[in-house]
Formats: C-alpha cells, sequence, structure tokens
C-alpha cells in the first residue's frame, strides 16, 4: 500500500505579531524554511491579486485560506470573489463557543452551516469548518460536532487535531477518521493539552501525529497545516522546528 505524504503549509496566525511589522519578511522567512503553503487569515493591506503572487514568487502556494471567514461576513458573493482570486474552491467559516452551550443553540448551528453550504452552490465553492475544543464539548453524552457532521453531509472539515483532543478528554485521530472523506486539510499543533498552556514545536509536546496522519483519508487529504497560537519560544524557531520533525519523519513534504 502506497501511502501519499501530504504538503506542509503553516497558518499565518502563528506569525500575527511579526505581520503587523513586516509582512514581506514574514512570508520570506516563512519561504526560507522551507514550508510549501500559506493559510492566510490577513492579508495585511495586500489585495487577494498581490497576496498570492507574493506567495508563488516564493515559491509557494495559498494552501487554504481563514479570510475571509464567509459566517462572519456580509457578501457572500464578495466572500466567493477573494477565494476565487486567492486561487482555492473552499471558503472557512467556524463558529464561537456560545455556538455549541446547548442543543437550541446547537440547532441554529447546524441551520446556519447548511444555509451557507447552500448560498455557496451557485458561486461553485464548498465550505470548510475550523474548529476549536468546545465543539467537543459533550451536549445530552455526545460531542456537539458529532450532531453537526451528521445533518450537513455536504460540508468539508479542517480539524485542528489538537483542539480536538479537547485536552486529553478525545482522541483526535479518532476524531479525525470519523470524517476522514470530508476532511482535506488539518491544523497541526502541538503542546501540553493543557488548558491556557502555551503550545510547543510540533513533535515535543503530548500529540500523537503518527495516529493522527494515519488517520487521515491518502485520497482526500490535501495539505497539513501548522499552528502554533502562542508559544512561550521564539515563534520562527518553534515553526522550523515544526517544519523538520513533520519532514524527516516522512509525515509531509516540504520544499527544503
Amino acid at each position: 500500500m502506497t501511502t501519499k505524504i501530504p504538503p506542509i503549509s503553516v497558518q499565518l496566525y502563528s506569525v500575527r505579531e511579526a505581520s503587523t511589522k513586516d509582512f514581506d519578511q514574514v512570508l520570506d522567512l516563512i519561504a526560507k524554511i522551507g514550508f510549501k503553503g500559506v493559510e492566510p487569515f490577513n492579508l495585511f493591506f495586500k489585495t487577494p491579486e498581490d497576496f498570492k503572487k507574493r506567495v508563488n514568487d516564493l515559491g509557494m502556494e495559498v494552501s487554504s485560506t481563514h479570510f475571509p471567514w464567509v459566517n462572519r461576513s456580509r457578501d457572500i458573493g464578495q466572500v466567493a470573489d477573494i477565494v476565487n482570486t486567492l486561487g482555492l474552491s473552499r471558503v472557512p467559516g467556524g463558529f464561537g463557543p456560545d455556538d455549541f452551550k446547548d442543543m437550541d443553540a446547537l440547532q441554529h448551528t447546524i441551520d446556519t452551516t447548511q444555509k451557507l453550504v447552500d448560498a455557496l452552490k451557485p458561486y461553485d465553492k464548498t465550505l470548510f469548518l475550523h474548529n476549536h475544543y468546545w465543539e467537543f464539548q459533550p451536549i445530552d453524552g455526545r460531542p456537539g460536532y458529532h450532531y453537526l457532521q451528521d445533518a450537513v453531509p455536504e460540508v468539508e472539515f479542517e480539524i485542528d487535531t489538537y483542539w480536538a483532543a479537547n485536552f486529553g478528554n478525545n482522541d483526535p485521530a479518532a476524531e479525525l477518521s470519523r470524517v476522514r472523506e470530508r476532511t482535506p486539510l488539518a491544523h497541526i499543533k502541538d503542546g501540553p493539552l493543557v488548558k491556557d498552556q502555551p503550545h510547543v514545536a510540533v513533535g515535543s509536546g503530548a500529540m500523537d501525529f503518527k495516529s493522527i496522519f494515519a488517520a487521515v483519508d491518502p485520497n482526500v487529504f490535501e495539505w497539513a497545516v501548522v499552528e502554533l497560537d502562542n508559544c512561550a519560544t521564539d515563534m520562527f524557531t518553534a515553526l522550523a522546528m515544526s517544519y523538520k520533525y513533520l519532514t524527516e519523519n516522512n509525515m509531509a513534504i516540504g520544499n527544503v
């Protein structure tokens, strides 16, 4: 059996502070580490055309985007147009803690998700959702996300594997496997699995990445996206260590 190794990207939220000072330098440093792609959350005053060109000129691709978030924007056509200009077919979305606080809130979230999926169809775009930990808190004895996943079969996922672990209460590989046919993207982050504790370079925390990468569907999975929300050490060093760990262990492929 041949295993397809996915390319490695980075969520630029990881380097948000440096990006406010010199975004071009940040992109240059990311390229020098060896990342094949970037996932923006903000274009830092670049047009979508300019951002894509800059990324491509550095030998990278726009793997995916968290900008603009479809359920925080007023004009769905404009969202689809920006995503299209970035060269992508998937539009990002996600929800807050209150959207999963109880069954009534969850039903509203399910209805919203279905409406977004339907609204994007005329633009030939699909919706993918990014999660945090609160989607996996139980509602009536079952993780809230499971209800949504079953109720809206057309929505895709970027499973954030660290948050899917829900601080050690869930098996992130099992959560990814549950929707593996609908998971083209995953956030790869590491840490102690303790709430409010900083993340660490991928491979140096409590996460079991062998089981996570074994759980993806190689025919569906397109990008492993490293994201460290915060870090006690230098962020670029942590990203370089994450890149080294994933590529040397044949979990992802980079440019170096």
